[in-house]
């Protein structure tokens, strides 16, 4: 069998008795099945194989005028090698190379990304978000260029925090809210692969946020061959990599160790002004089988980051100009505050505050686990994976004014820029401190995931557990960056919290006939923190009386929930198959949930909001002909929208709450036709309407009211109004070639129209339909020889170098409807008390980045083949 249960037929049998003499071999029938007779008394090693399987080996006893069952089950080698294992079963040269396909045992809208996706059709410099961006209802943006800065990836509408990221099964996350940073975790260079699940999962798929989807990625295969290779590629905006990889191949007693090691050094100026990049990383992948049954993995990688990312963005009129629609005059003007177009060079000049010593980010990682797994026997295979991993953030950045350490300077023009120097920050002790912010985020994870499963005929049993505990330290001070980052006595916040993450699980893949698979299961999430907040300037807690930075508060809380799924696989034949699922998920709350203005008694009060969750059902349904594949879903999706609060008049405290609950359905499909002679034609589509529905929201006006079951205030929501950021449609065209050693590629990806919220006002603006289009061009050694795999890489993003615009934040906030009952004045959360100009030249929008050329050539030396 698989390691999922399914019976595996033409798989290769050899077996010898260990005394010596001619092995015997034997192919399996229809049915997984083989047999072997004749056989003298003693003991024989069998050995199972099957293309892109694992081998796997086992001892038997054999005794006189006795008979020996013996059941094996082969692992899939690795996703690569599962995508072609199931094109070369059902014959379809349209799924060998298809550059993203969907398997034909899925059970929800699932996309399957190969690591010779990952090399020849993404750029050698590009992160995980970009890696995903063309598969079908998903987007990724980074407006400094690819690879080279924070993207942002959204798919169904879900932004980023609304959706699980893991390594090797491993959830990785930021603790204050569960988003991630795709410029300080996983580089191109440590993926094998992605098993990107567009849905919550089954009750098996752990994380803080299985809600809107999970990005599976995984590490590298190793490889059974020694190889040494060593690369250099240079780029637009001065990019540079330098990249070295080693694959020991087997080696050792009996060939049970496997080491894969890769380090890199990335330099860049950055599409964007000051905004340079500097990366040092390296990670070491190890394996051990000490025997037939268990084997060893470890991972260990650790990223050196540094940045000059500023913290502002740029006008509409800073990029632009005056357009129709809005004027650049006054403090609109063109250049009249910090943009991308300053050129600020004199590296002596005090009033260079977007210069490198006054926007820095400074960012270590580390990721490592430990993986052991073995076959118990009678189908039982256990496994556990303790990890640990940290991030550690500190950046330094300037307001976007300039300043000077000449009070005499103060009001004048500053020529070369022409504006107006606002403060000296050193010496006018009213603005000493409002230069710059030393922020800090740093937390350390420590955790496990175990998983127990049992393989049979009837199915598969899988029970396991995932638990995390998390330490954090953040702050944001205000300092004056010309006396060496002199921080202000008291805080924007400080605080450090630990939290505590649970999900058991138990699950059945019931087989209930050869064509008909159900997995029903449940697993159980539950949360909890506890902080310790320091007196601050008022940004989150206030001074607690005494203004005394050592003064502090604790709070905390904790969420439970109960997440049932449910799921089905038909195979109508064996190259058709169907799938719909039902599945429930949630959101781990953000850490600012548990923040409280706070009395001079320090007494806080904790009136805690409902946890998000969301109901998914999906069907769909994937083919796999000869020259086509193709696969098609519908989805439908109610889900909790974000937290938002308001203040009842009793104690002055915020009361979180759940905004509308909203609607996301929609239609995805996916599809690669081959043509001739290694050239093939990609496609994807998706059409999506996400939108709020007309439920009410129940206000009250006293912190008990709001406990109580008695509705104080009911508020419309705004029913039928367009959630923001999410597109009516994207779509995705791609032309490949992959012919002997030529690799070729075109991805032309589109995203429609979204609507942007403004505060209070839904749907104030919109951003306009975009393109993207990449090319790539790839030409690999396959000789045979010493330089075997010696490739050659030319890559192209935003080849038609579109500036479209991708993001928005408004400069003028709406201001909320003002609306009265039961005597008292609230804030309508969803009501603008007036329209405004929602698109204007001093909005700060994001943008896609220029055009860049990548040219990489990687030196391959290994044994000669």
């Amino acid at each position: 069998m698989d390691d999922k249960g399914g019976l595996l037929p033409k798989a290769s049998l050899t077996v010898k008795n260990d005394a010596g003499g001619a092995a015997q071999t034997a192919i399996t029938d229809a049915a997984g099945r083989f047999t072997l007779s004749g056989l003298v008394a003693g003991s024989y090693t069998v050995q199972a194989t099957a293309p892109g399987f694992n081998t796997i080996t086992k001892n038997v006893r054999v005794t006189d005028g006795g008979t020996n069952e013996v059941s094996l089950s082969l692992s899939i080698g690795n996703l690569t090698d599962q995508v072609t294992v199931e094109a070369n079963s059902q014959g379809s040269v349209a799924a060998a190379l298809a550059p993203m396909d969907a398997l034909l045992e899925a059970t929800s809208a699932r996309t399957e990304i190969t690591s010779a996706f990952i090399q020849n059709f993404t750029s050698p410099v590009a992160d995980f978000g970009e890696a995903v961006e063309m598969a079908p209802g998903t987007f990724t943006t980074n407006g400094n260029g690819v690879g080279l800065g924070q993207s942002s990836t959204y798919f169904r509408g879900f932004p980023d925090g609304d959706y699980d990221i893991d390594f090797d099964g491993i959830p990785f996350y930021d603790t204050n809210t569960p988003s991630h940073h795709s410029w300080a975790f996983f580089p191109s260079q440590f993926l094998g692969g992605i098993d990107f699940d567009r849905s919550p999962g089954t009750a098996s798929t752990i994380g803080p946020t299985p809600f809107g989807g999970s990005i599976h990625l995984l590490s590298k295969q190793f490889s059974p061959m020694q190889n040494v290779r060593g690369g250099f590629s240079y780029g637009s905006f001065n990019t540079k990599l330098f990249d070295g990889e080693y694959d020991s191949g087997n080696f050792g007693p009996a060939h049970k160790f496997n080491v894969n090691v890769d380090v890199h050094h990335l330099g860049s100026d950055g599409y964007q002004t000051f905004n340079h990049q500097t990366r040092n990383a390296g990670d070491i992948q190890f394996q051990y089988r000490p025997s037939d049954k268990t084997t060893i993995t470890g991972f260990s990688a650790v990223i050196w980051l540094d940045a000059n990312t500023p913290n502002f963005a740029a006008t509409r009129c800073q990029m632009y100009g005056a357009q129709a629609g809005y004027t650049c005059t006054g403090a609109n003007a063109p250049f009249a505050g910090s943009g991308i177009n300053f050129l600020l060079t004199n590296n002596s000049d005090p009033l260079l505050y977007l210069n490198n010593q006054y926007n820095y980010y400074h960012v270590p990682t580390d990721f490592e686990y430990v993986g052991v797994r073995s076959e118990l026997g009678k189908g039982f295979t256990f496994s556990i994976k303790p990890y640990t991993y940290n991030y550690d953030n500190s950046e330094k950045y300037s307001n976007a004014v300039p300043i000077t350490d000449n009070a005499a300077l103060v009001g004048t023009t500053y020529a070369p820029l022409n504006v107006k120097i606002a403060n000296t920050c050193s010496t006018l002790v009213k603005s000493k401190y409002t230069c710059g912010v030393d922020k800090y985020n740093s937390y350390r994870k420590y955790g496990e995931t175990s998983e127990l499963t049992q393989v049979s005929h009837f199915g598969i049993f899988r029970a396991g557990l995932w638990y995390e505990w998390a330490n954090t330290n953040r702050h944001q001070y205000p300092a004056d960056p010309l006396q060496n980052w002199l921080d202000a006595p008291l805080p924007n916040f400080a605080e450090t919290f630990v939290t505590n993450s649970y999900q058991p699980f138990v699950e059945y893949q019931y087989h209930a006939t050869p064509k008909l698979t159900i997995t029903p299961g449940i697993k159980f999430a539950y949360y909890t923190i506890g902080t310790k907040q320091f007196a601050d300037n008022g940004g989150k807690i206030g001074g607690l009386g005494s203004n005394n930075p050592a003064a502090f508060i604790t709070n905390g809380g904790s969420y439970f929930s109960s997440l049932p799924s449910g799921d089905v696989n038909y195979r109508i034949r064996d190259n058709w198959s169907m799938y719909g699922q039902v599945a429930t998920g949630s959101i781990v709350p953000a850490s600012g949930t548990f923040d409280f203005t706070q009395s001079a008694t320090g007494t806080p009060v904790a009136t805690l909001p409902k946890q998000q969750k969301n109901l998914t059902y999906q069907t769909g349904t994937v083919l796999k002909l000869k020259r086509v594949t193709f696969d098609f879903d519908y989805f439908h999706i109610h889900f909790d929208s974000g937290y938002s609060s308001f203040t009842p008049i009793d104690t002055g405290e915020p009361v979180y709450y759940l905004q509308p609950p909203s609607v996301t359905q929609g239609i995805e499909g996916e599809s690669n036709v081959y043509i001739t002679h290694g050239l093939s034609l990609y496609l994807n589509a998706s059409y999506n309407r996400a939108q709020y529905t007309g439920n009410a929201t129940v206000f009250c006006n006293t912190a008990a009211a709001c406990l109580s079951s008695t509705p104080q205030l009911s508020i419309a929501t705004p029913g039928g109004q367009r959630i923001s950021n999410a597109p009516s449609d994207i779509e995705t065209e791609g032309l490949t070639y992959q012919h002997r050693s030529w690799d070729a590629g075109a991805f032309n990806k589109r995203v429609g129209t979204m609507s942007l919220d403004n505060s209070g006002f839904h749907n104030a603006g919109t951003i306009d339909p975009f393109t993207l289009t990449n090319v790539f061009l790839n030409y690999t050694i396959k000789s045979g020889t010493h330089f075997n795999q010696t490739k050659i890489r030319l890559s192209f993003n935003n080849i038609f170098d579109n500036h479209n615009i991708t993001g928005d934040s408004f400069a003028t906030k709406a201001t909320p409807l003002l609306i009265t009952a039961n005597g008292n004045t609230y804030n309508n959360p969803f009501v603008s008390a007036s329209p405004i100009t929602p698109l204007s030249g001093a909005d700060a929008v994001s943008i896609l980045p220029g055009r860049s050329v990548m040219l990489s050539v990687t030196f391959g030396l290994s044994p000669k083949r």
